[in-house]
């Protein structure tokens, strides 16, 4: 077992999460640890949970489960394992002596087994990188405060943490995911990219505006400033514009879209699934989908882009759907990870 650098810095890694397996006993074990968290359903407690067992669980998990086994590989989730092998190269760039774990909001390897496997290297100053580059609080905030929590329950040898902050506008981040879709948008020759990002309720948005202005128009998000500087939908367009801008795509030929709506609330749009439809039925034949919301390929980029999106793309017209890989990881997205985290601990170990 490596052991720890003198100061006892180390680095955590947070997705998501993915169930164990995609059987439907572990579906549903994933979904209601997933949504039960009131960050996720922010609703009363007694409506989550009707909700939850009445309708979500009852319905959803056969629904999840065959979703999840038309994406599951020999080295089981996609999302664990390109974060096993990020976890992996960041920690060869940061150094033998400087820890480096891997944890899931949701599911396995639980924040609880990283954060024991961190102390026993020695770890007592931890830095937090939440691998959601746009900043929401249904994943970050939510991944932030389960980390505290199961932190404090380590008592007396609880680290210190850091979080690294939400990297959407980051040239080194930019940079990798750009790296990862270029190769596929050359041989894609798509009419029209769209970047398509995770969704949220418009009330979830509106929870952070400082401005009270938050949604009021259709161009609320499009330019960047202080008052929406933490808004999850502004974040996600700037990304959008300036991914577009390093792969040399035309403004005219760019589409900012949000997938995985759930419920019946008001969710941000435009819809990725609506998107695509509407983009077939105008002629267009040849579309690329660039997902620079999702840290790695997972559910929701492989199955209900790649899958679903692509059928639903040929059914009303077009001809091909290509979906460029996410970030995974790949060599720049582990030299950015390191980089990035080392910019808010710079005790953190390599070059």
């Amino acid at each position: 077992m490596t052991v720890a650098r003198a100061n006892g810095t180390g680095l955590l890694l947070l997705n998501l999460g993915t169930p164990r397996s995609p059987a439907t006993h572990d579906v549903r074990a994933y979904l209601r640890e997933f949504l039960s968290d009131p960050r996720v359903l922010d609703m009363p407690a007694p409506a989550r949970w009707l909700l939850l067992n009445l309708v979500v669980l009852p319905f959803r998990t056969p629904r999840s489960a065959h979703a999840y086994r038309q994406i599951w590989t020999e080295r089981g989730s996609p999302l664990r394992a390109h974060g096993e092998e990020l976890r992996d190269k960041v920690a060869g760039r940061l150094g033998a002596g400087t820890p480096v774990a891997l944890a899931m909001r949701y599911g396995e390897p639980s924040i609880a087994v990283a954060l024991a496997e961190l102390r026993e290297r020695g770890v007592r100053r931890l830095t937090l990188f939440p691998l959601f580059p746009q900043h929401s609080a249904a994943a970050t905030e939510s991944a932030e405060e389960a980390v505290r929590a199961a932190a404090a329950d380590l008592r007396g040898d609880a680290p210190s943490i850091e979080v690294v902050p939400a990297c959407f506008d980051h040239p080194r981040y930019l940079g990798a995911a750009a790296e990862a879709a270029r190769p596929a948008l050359a041989a894609a020759d798509a009419e029209r990219v769209v970047f398509s990002f995770h969704g949220l309720p418009e009330r979830q948005v509106r929870k952070a505006d400082a401005s009270g202005r938050c949604l009021a128009d259709a161009g609320c998000c499009a330019v960047g400033g202080e008052a929406n500087r933490r808004c999850y939908r502004a974040q996600c367009l700037a990304t959008a514009r300036a991914l577009g801008e390093a792969l040399g795509v035309p403004e005219e030929r760019r589409v900012a879209a949000f997938q995985s709506r759930f419920g019946r609330d008001r969710w941000i749009g435009p819809h990725t699934d609506r998107a695509l439809v509407a983009l077939a039925r105008e002629g267009v034949k040849r579309v690329a989908v660039v997902s620079p919301g999702f840290a790695a390929d997972c559910l929701e980029t492989l199955e209900e882009i790649g899958i679903r999106g692509a059928a639903a793309f040929r059914e009303h017209g077009g001809e091909r759907l290509t979906l460029a890989p996410c970030l995974n990881a790949s060599d720049a997205w582990a030299d950015a990870v390191a980089a990035i985290a080392r910019e808010t601990s710079p005790a953190l170990g390599g070059s």
